[in-house]
């Protein structure tokens, strides 16, 4: 059942009637001590405690707490339990006495077990956006920055053979027939390791890979038949993945080999299936995640935010983003959000762009670009630089062919054999638009005021350790980003004079 704080009750050594003069006003932690019970009602946390029999739970207030203060500090669940025990910040914080050890650290899992298991799994962070509704710090401010930042995973990247090994483990452990199989390439059940093999020897890596493949097939048929549960059925579908995604067939028939490029969406760690990899530029990459926000730019308050896979696009997350938004927004972005489709969704929900056009890269250095050729949809037709003009075809490519091979200003258009070629986007209106937009000096100083301060929150959100996940999986670190944003938003609205008052949430 559901505990709950007596406000009625006080301990002989409670921390805040001796030690709250030591916790600064203007401090989450006094902001907490004095408020944490309306910011976090008993009632928000009813519907993870179903039956009213059974020994009481920890106080749902005191929990949130410590949630927040964690994700505020970057600290891990039993390094926040310690500083319930130790800190007497914390105790003050949470309404403890100065004797109280606090909890055991497996509360704080068992807890966000609950929360992601319910209906409303960000509910901490939707409890601090009432309150910024509530204090009206927003209206009028229709600016809204759109920005993603890569955080590292929590596990190590595994390559094919180490991938191999471990589903088949997995599986074997889990499925009753896979683990009666005889398996020939590696011992299983008692090697999580990679299987001997000399390794600068191509051809007995080949044999080894062949080899593993067969033993994945094996172990697939084994239970191609059998009434799996969820756990079995994902284990067997991830054999299945990692045994295609890196593998194609060899030169002799019935054996494999690893293929000479990288599969699309490929999984890098069988440990957290949900990790993706992701180049930031041509020479840097990171395994992980990508946090994607939308940030309020004058307060820095993030009014939205979401975790994806580190390979997803910025520009289809952050129209989403922006769901809850009434229309008539300014929005910011850089040339990630700069695409014809996001553009086209931002104008349909009625809100202004402020984004970097993509840039438009010229077939040959200092050459021609595609603004220097004039498409005319309405004639579907497309005329170049030399004033050759080529109608659209249906799969909206205008094609110059021949005509470029006398033309005198070819060495500045294309190096292409058969001549330039323009292929026309879908949202071609869309993009050309943002580009005579974005040439506008209103546009360029607009821009460069606004759209930096998204980096600032972004830096806030990073810190502490926060640049690496956590936990393995999609919805464990999307609760876990939703708990570090809410303490950041917090902390914003402390800075900012936030005060519960008789009418409400106000700002002093």
């Amino acid at each position: 059942m559901q505990g709950t704080t007596d406000p009625t009750r006080v301990e002989l050594l409670d921390a805040a009637a001796l030690c709250r003069h030591l916790v600064p006003d203007g401090s989450v932690h006094g902001f907490l001590a004095d408020h944490r019970r309306e910011l976090f009602p008993d009632e928000l946390f009813a519907d993870l405690f179903g039956s009213g029999r059974g020994r009481p739970s920890v106080p749902a207030d005191q929990v949130a707490t410590v949630m927040v203060l964690q994700a505020l500090e970057g600290l891990s669940d039993r390094e926040a339990v310690q500083q319930l025990a130790c800190n007497i910040a914390w105790k003050v914080a949470c309404g403890l006495a100065l004797t109280d050890r606090g909890f055991h650290p497996t509360v704080l899992s068992l807890w966000r077990t609950r929360l992601r298991a319910s209906d409303r799994p960000e509910r901490v962070f939707d409890a601090v956006r009432a309150v910024i509704a509530q204090t009206g710090v927003l209206a009028g401010r229709q600016r809204r920055a759109l920005d993603s930042t890569l955080l590292d995973d929590a596990v190590a990247t595994q390559d094919t053979v180490t991938q191999l090994v471990a589903a088949i483990r997995r599986v074997r452990r889990l499925v009753l027939a896979a683990g009666a199989l005889k398996l020939a390439a590696h011992d299983y059940d008692q090697d999580p390791g990679k299987p001997a093999c000399a390794w600068d020897d191509p051809e007995a890596r080949t044999r080894l890979v062949g080899a593993l493949v067969s033993d994945a097939l094996a172990v697939l048929e084994a239970v191609e038949d059998l009434d799996l549960d969820a756990d079995q059925a994902e284990a067997v579908g991830l054999l299945g993945l990692v045994a295609g995604q890196d593998i194609e067939p060899g030169a002799a028939e019935g054996s494999f080999r690893i293929a000479r490029k990288v599969a699309a969406d490929r999984v890098i760690s069988v440990v957290d299936p949900d990790a993706r990899h992701m180049h930031k530029s041509r020479s840097s990459y990171r395994d992980g995640y990508k946090a994607h926000l939308a940030v309020e730019p004058e307060t820095g308050l993030i009014t939205a935010t979401e975790l994806t896979p580190a390979n997803a696009a910025d520009g289809p997350t952050g129209v989403g983003l922006l769901a809850g938004e009434p229309p008539g927004l300014q929005v910011l972005g850089d040339a990630a959000y700069g695409g014809g489709e996001t553009r086209a969704a931002l104008r349909a929900a009625g809100h202004v762009q402020l984004i970097k056009p993509i840039p438009l890269p010229a077939a040959v250095p200092g050459g021609f670009t595609r603004d220097d050729f004039t498409v005319d949809l309405q004639a579907n037709t497309v005329t170049c630089p030399a004033g050759h003009t080529m109608a659209i075809t249906p799969g909206g490519r205008a094609v110059f062919d021949w005509r470029c091979g006398p033309c005198p200003l070819r060495a500045r258009c294309t190096t292409a054999k058969h001549g330039r070629t323009i292929n026309i986007h879908p949202h071609e209106d869309e993009l050309a638009a943002a580009r005579r937009a974005a040439a506008d000096p209103a546009f360029q100083a607009s821009y460069r005021r606004w759209r930096p301060m998204v980096e600032r929150s972004i830096a806030w959100l990073v810190a502490k350790g926060h640049r690496r996940v956590r936990y393995r999986g999609l919805a464990r670190n999307q609760l876990g980003l939703s708990l570090r944003v809410a303490a950041i938003n917090l902390r914003r609205l402390v800075t900012m004079g936030l005060d519960h008052r008789d009418a409400g949430w106000v700002l002093a």
